[in-house]
């Protein structure tokens, strides 16, 4: 066992056995290595079932993670330009001026349409085709590429129907062609979870107390379900079996060999990668109102990361916890993924910060 491996292991141990996590997922890869594999907790308290590192877990946003990268494999294999206009392949979608929106607003979160239009709740998510049609009718909060706002369910669904106007086919199988089949990780990363799998799936739970409320003024962008993360969403079987890219099944281990991939360019070349990780747009994030640099599908810099590190990390985090990220300049892909729903990300902040002592006493 390798120092990081029993150091991240001895941590995650300590937060399951003084009942601060239930059960928690780190995986690391360093150029190309798998150097942590570490698992601890519970997958499900009633029946005792232990995570493994191959327990999925529902896992939010940290699915964006996953959209992005199919959707650069999209540009890779010729389907899609960065720069060509959404309505080259869904013309309903221009109105209210969203003719000039293209899938570099999309992936940098651009496009005006942070919030879900009110008539879609979760119980519309798994009808694609509604929840598409209100997208194309909806009226953009600002013009396309002109400012950055999170697209919390939205994004999904716009790389998603991009992926299947120039495919035909739907998210849940490309990443199953060529992602998890090509590197070996079948039943790692979900979008749209197989019946049969459900009752391999770990078990969320909520942190009881408080979490923070939103704003109480007419402001408020999202709808409380677009920004809070719930145990009852994601143990729903229905939304589990749905293909909804905006948010995901993973195991750590799934994630972080995705990322590795990524660097070690078995799913893009360097080239592609230089493009996908700089930065593409920069300001205030119009839906938190906090500072936003983004980079094609992700955002720039490892969370928790000191200002000297200049950190060129990408990644996303996801509600409740979870968090995944590559980072070129170190050679690292990381993930952490946990079934206790909590709000903050003290858990991934822990490991990371361990990773960080780890990779500085090795240069």
């Amino acid at each position: 066992m390798s120092e990081v491996q029993e150091q991240i292991q001895r941590h995650i141990d300590t937060l399951v056995g003084t009942g601060a996590e239930t059960g928690v997922q780190v995986a690391v890869y360093q150029d190309g290595a798998l150097i942590v594999d570490a698992v601890a907790g519970t997958a499900d308290l009633a029946t005792g079932r232990p995570v493994t590192s191959g327990t999925p877990i529902f896992s939010f946003s940290t699915g964006k993670n996953v959209a992005a990268t199919l959707a650069h494999l999209l540009v890779a294999r010729g389907f899609l330009d960065y720069d060509s206009p959404v309505t080259d392949l869904w013309p309903e979608f221009g109105v209210h001026g969203k003719a000039t929106a293209t899938l570099r607003h999309v992936l940098t979160h651009t496009v005006g349409l942070p919030a879900m239009p009110r008539e879609v709740t979760p119980r519309e998510l798994p009808d694609w085709s509604r929840v598409c049609a209100s997208l194309a009718a909806a009226e953009p909060r600002w013009r396309p590429g002109t400012a950055v706002g999170y697209h919390s369910y939205t994004f999904g669904y716009l790389v998603g129907e991009l992926a299947r106007r120039a495919t035909g086919r739907p998210m849940g199988e490309l990443l199953r062609e060529w992602i998890t089949e090509p590197l070996g990780i079948e039943g790692q990363l979900y979008f749209a979870a197989p019946k049969e799998s459900l009752p391999e799936l770990a078990r969320l739970e909520q942190q009881a107390g408080q979490w923070p409320a939103g704003p109480d003024d007419g402001d408020v962008i999202l709808a409380p379900w677009e920004n809070q993360p719930s145990a009852d969403f994601g143990n729903n079987g229905e939304i589990l079996r749905a293909d909804i890219p905006s948010v995901g099944i993973a195991t750590a281990h799934g994630l972080a060999a995705m990322f590795n991939a990524v660097l070690q360019g078995k799913l893009v070349d360097s080239a592609r990668l230089a493009e996908l990780s700089a930065l593409a747009f920069e300001g205030v994030d119009q839906v938190f109102g906090t500072p936003a640099r983004m980079a094609l599908g992700f955002p720039i810099g490892r969370m928790g990361a000191p200002a000297e590190e200049n950190s060129v990390a990408f990644g996303w985090p996801g509600g409740g916890g979870s968090y995944a990220y590559a980072d070129p300049a170190r050679g690292v892909a990381f993930a952490l993924t946990k079934n206790r729903l909590v709000p903050n990300f003290d858990t991934a902040l822990s490991v990371t910060t361990i990773l960080a002592d780890h990779l500085a006493g090795t240069r």
